[in-house]
């Protein structure tokens, strides 16, 4: 069974390629898990990421937008002593302004979901790539992302951070088209 290189023989990484990455994802709940943890990526492998996930999980109150957007001081200090996530200041108290930031845009929007899929017209975009040296970093549709979210007070939102994030949740197929994955998410 042929997968994309990047999952390569780390079963926590085949794990997350092989029935997370590039599903369509609609729940508002996963979609600002994704935010949270793209964001804290940024400049580190992913592999870190998906190894400290379920610490996230547990220190980001399951990723209860509402719950974080109430963090204070306090909470952020004691976040930043857990060894179990990235301890980066900034990548912490971003999580707090994207709290609040999402929540803004669920009370504009309906939901996040109505919000950031509009940004690929509510569809998957259906890639093609043979190899993962094909693959972009960022995309028109990323940028677009990147601009809006940062227009409305969003941090660690860029162009690259925000086109992995629309990989990870079925925004965009970028299984290659030799990866068994490429073809189940085409349907």
């Amino acid at each position: 069974m042929n997968r994309c290189l990047w999952a390569g023989n780390e079963p926590l990484y085949r794990a997350y390629h092989d029935t997370e990455w590039g599903v369509p994802l609609h729940d508002d709940r996963a979609l600002f898990e994704f935010l949270i943890l793209e964001g804290a990526q940024a400049g580190l492998s992913w592999i870190t990421i998906l190894k400290k996930r379920e610490n996230y999980r547990a220190a980001f109150d399951d990723f209860d937008a509402t719950r974080v957007a109430r963090y204070d001081a306090n909470q952020i200090e004691s976040l930043l002593q857990n060894p179990g996530i990235v301890r980066n200041r900034l990548k912490v108290q971003s999580a707090v302004v994207n709290a609040q930031k999402f929540l803004d845009v669920q009370n504009e929007f309906g939901s996040f979901d109505e919000f950031i899929w509009r940004f690929v017209d509510g569809k998957t975009k259906q890639n093609a790539w043979r190899s993962l040296a094909e693959v972009p970093a960022s995309t028109a549709e990323s940028d677009a992302m990147s601009k809006e979210l940062k227009r409305r007070g969003f941090k660690f939102v860029g162009s690259t951070i925000c086109y992995a994030f629309m990989q990870a949740t079925g925004m965009a197929n970028d299984h290659t088209t030799d990866c068994y994955r490429h073809k189940e998410l085409q349907k």
